[in-house]
């Protein structure tokens, strides 16, 4: 059967056409889109400023080093915001800048803590002290063949069941008890993993989870961060964010970044 003309073009012809303008128009709107995004909010690889932390620890305090400014990949007005926070040990953090850092420091490994308010070292080594209850972040590393490994592997137990014969081996020392090492997630905690060996992580506000297996109290904001087993002899990188609502956005870059200092050092 015949389609129905209107006037000289036929009904499917009239689709084709209304199609290849509907297309024209799309394709015109997603170019305005484009063009209508301003440079600096393009991704692109800048420099912050590095901040040197001071230390204190098994062999006594250590000055805070000195570096050159960090490079990164980011939008310009977002690295306008951040700064790379770097102690004598350990892995460095991007953080907002203006913040005060601080690290210790042991034969276990390190953790490096960063904060808007003035942080009091001697607090971090009074046996009173309950940890952060405010914003911070912090970044740990646990080194898995000296007295780190029982820190190594209470996380692992928790999230890295591909690693659990290292968790075997640490209670077959008969240093601290099997209880010592729940297995299995937190029951709040939201997990994703990017392998094996990456977990990035959500602790929901006011729980448990692995957001506090770190010197962060609950509270009323969630807890963000990623935990990481890289070397031979299983050391545990774990970060933990928590950041105020108008700075909470930084996040997924904060943890971006540690991701790929550690995958740097892996190659």
């Amino acid at each position: 059967m015949q389609g129905r003309n209107h006037g000289r073009f036929s009904i499917p012809i009239m689709c084709c056409l209304l199609i290849i303008t509907i297309g024209i128009f799309t394709l015109s709107s997603l170019f305005a889109q484009t063009a209508s995004i301003a440079p600096n909010q393009q991704k692109q690889v800048v420099r912050v400023p590095f901040v040197g932390c001071k230390s204190d620890g098994q062999v006594g305090p250590v000055e805070a080093p000195k570096g050159n400014s960090k490079v990164i990949a980011t939008t310009a007005d977002v690295a306008q915001r951040l700064a790379y926070y770097k102690a004598a040990y350990g892995f460095g953090v991007l953080a907002p800048r203006g913040w005060y850092c601080f690290e210790t420091y042991g034969s276990n490994g390190s953790t490096l803590f960063v904060s808007p308010e003035p942080i009091n070292p001697s607090e971090l080594f009074t046996g009173n002290w309950k940890g952060f209850a405010g914003q911070v972040i912090q970044i740990s590393n646990d080194m898995g063949d000296t007295s780190g490994r029982f820190s190594v592997a209470r996380i692992i137990a928790r999230v890295f069941p591909a690693h659990k014969a290292f968790v075997k081996d640490v209670i077959a020392e008969g240093i601290e008890p099997a209880s010592s090492f729940p297995s299995g997630p937190y029951p709040n905690d939201k997990l994703t993993y990017r392998s094996n060996d990456i977990v990035e992580f959500q602790t929901p506000s006011n729980t448990e989870g692995l957001g506090t297996s770190s010197w962060l109290k609950k509270n009323g904001i969630p807890i963000s961060g990623v935990a990481i087993l890289f070397g031979q002899e299983l050391n545990l990188l774990q970060l933990s964010v928590r950041l105020s609502p108008n700075l909470i956005n930084l996040t997924p870059i904060i943890i971006q970044q540690v991701e790929t200092d550690v995958a740097q050092i892996k190659q």
